[in-house]
């Protein structure tokens, strides 16, 4: 009996022991907004219980604040600008004290709870068929059945069948009629008024140069082009087509004088860089100092500038601003002077404006003056519109019948150039086909580049 007592009372004395303990186990942390936490661990060996130990109260804390502001004011306060959050206010508002909510004994916390409403909106589960817009993120069917198709998924046709994507027109390929056809016959390429974005540009009235021309397409020819012409007329003709071909000789001599002076410079330029001409050499720098030096004779070195003192840096800085002083004071009196003679002055840019005026008008004047004669001899683009060909025959080469008349000049060259001097066409110059030269290169082997 005393050895089951003894065993039993050190059992209790175990038991009471493990109590003890387990009564000094420190309970769990709680978070500040709720959440489960516990903070304080002996262990953090894996990463696991390190994660889910870390302390993020502040935190919460500050994430809570900023979700209570949004709840009140619609937006956090840091976002909103001053303007919004405060006001000087100078007078006070009377009503404010009746607008103040007044303390109840006998409404519930409970109702006071309710009664605060959110200035975030409420999430709505699917859309509503109000008439509001449907969001950018909206597919149309049109769209999905296009989407659908350029990924080959399967597609319910019609009767609920399904489509199959490998037909002819199914796959990727575009098929649809494209915008450009939707919108056909609603743009006039040829309208004056062009429509940008909702606002009509109208075209600048800019006169073309072929409503000025007068000129007939097919030009009367001279009377000295006859087959039996008059002798003044035919003496005439064959004068002005002398003058024509003597200026087209000078035109080609004067450039081939350019040409030949060009080589001819190239020429020296070659011979300099030779050696061959003597007395055309030019001293190269150092050349005279060389044998200056070699003779014995002295050499006269550049002088270096000397650093000037604080005493002449300021002595050129006073010349300097005693020089923009004058400078100054003679514009001063020269605008004083001025004010006297606005009224001539207002007279003599009125007369300026007005002889400019009439130049511009008489230039105007001239030029569709000249316009009414054609574009011959003008400059258009790249290239002149050509003058045309003066057709004539020699006294000896006249025959005075029609049977032994010979044809002169070409039709079709009058016709197009009588087409580019009435501004139908631009002036163009032909076009002659070169033949391809081949250009040979020579190749030495590679067994005969290292020899020995």
């Amino acid at each position: 009996m005393a050895v089951t007592k003894a065993k039993s009372a050190s059992t209790s004395g175990t038991t009471t022991t493990k109590l003890s303990k387990d009564s000094k186990k420190p309970k769990a942390a709680t978070s500040v907004v709720g959440a489960p936490a516990q903070h304080k661990q002996t262990s953090r060996k894996g990463k696991k219980a390190w994660r889910k130990n870390v302390d993020l109260e502040d935190m919460e804390e500050t994430l809570e604040d900023i979700r209570g502001e949004e709840r009140l004011f619609g937006t956090a306060l840091h976002h909103k600008k001053d303007e919004d959050l405060f006001m000087v206010d100078s007078k006070g508002d009377e009503k404010l004290r009746k607008a103040l909510p007044k303390f109840s004994t006998s409404r519930l916390t409970s109702h006071k709870i309710l009664a605060q409403r959110s200035a975030i909106p409420a999430v709505v589960s699917r859309p509503t068929s109000s008439g509001k817009k449907r969001s950018a993120a909206h597919v149309s069917s049109t769209d999905k059945d296009r989407l659908l198709r350029i990924g080959k998924k399967a597609r319910r046709g019609p009767l609920n069948s399904i489509v199959d994507h490998d037909q002819f027109g199914e796959g990727s390929a575009v098929m649809e009629v494209s915008e450009a056809v939707k919108l056909s016959g609603k743009y006039d390429v040829w309208s004056g008024e062009v429509e940008v974005e909702g606002v009509k540009v109208k075209a600048p009235n800019v006169p073309h140069p072929r409503n000025a021309i007068a000129i007939p397409a097919i030009a009367t020819p001279h009377a000295g082009a006859s087959y039996n012409p008059d002798v003044a007329a035919h003496t005439e003709l064959l004068r002005t087509a002398h003058e024509l071909e003597e200026q087209r000789l000078k035109e080609s001599m004067k450039g081939q004088d350019v040409k030949e002076r060009v080589l001819a410079a190239r020429r020296t330029e070659a011979d300099i860089a030779s050696g061959g001409v003597d007395g055309m050499l030019i001293d190269k720098p150092g050349e005279g100092v060389e044998e200056e030096d070699e003779a014995g004779e002295e050499v006269v070195k550049p002088k270096m500038p000397v650093r000037k003192t604080k005493q002449q840096r300021r002595k050129a800085e006073k010349l300097r601003a005693e020089k923009r002083a004058l400078v100054e004071r003679a514009l001063r009196k020269r605008l004083l002077a001025s004010v006297d003679t606005v009224k001539t002055l207002r007279k003599s840019t009125d007369a300026t404006l007005a002889a400019r005026a009439q130049a511009i008008a008489e230039r105007r004047a001239r030029v569709q003056e000249q316009l009414q004669k054609g574009l011959a001899g003008q400059r258009l683009g790249k290239h002149r519109v050509q003058e045309g060909e003066v057709d004539v025959q020699l006294g000896e080469d006249l025959s005075e019948s029609l049977r032994g008349l010979r044809p002169e000049g070409n039709l079709f060259r009058d016709r197009f150039v009588s087409m580019q001097q009435r501004a139908l066409i631009e002036p163009r110059v032909p076009v002659l086909p070169k033949k391809r030269r081949a250009q040979t290169k020579e190749v030495e082997k590679y067994a005969w580049k290292r020899f020995e």
